[in-house]
């Protein structure tokens, strides 16, 4: 993860690179779902510690998905701003059917 890319086109290739294996692409989708479904639930409830879990949610699915099934690095260590707008864009990409799960 040497270089340095200059906007997210350039990045999100990469970005789906490091999620080849469907069952990491799988569970980022379960924590994105997740992340939606506990952001509604601290809103409708005002109880921010709702927030924690997404937060935990999002990331934990995703880290899982990284260290047990692609066995990389995620790229949120080195892309913090780019990986999470990937997160959201291969989100939509697998509910549309762009990327297969």
């Amino acid at each position: 993860m040497s270089q340095r890319y200059q906007s997210f086109r350039e990045f999100y290739p990469f970005y789906l690179s490091e999620h080849a294996n469907p069952t990491c692409r799988r569970l980022h989708f379960v924590g994105t779902t997740l992340v939606i479904a506990f952001l509604a639930t601290a809103f409708l409830t005002r109880n921010a510690w709702w927030l924690l879990g997404a937060l935990v949610a999002g990331y934990g699915f995703a880290w899982i998905g990284h260290f047990f099934f692609e066995h990389n690095r995620p790229a949120t260590f080195t892309y913090p701003v780019y990986s999470f707008i990937g997160d959201w864009v291969m989100f939509k990409d697998l509910l549309t059917g762009k990327i297969r799960f």
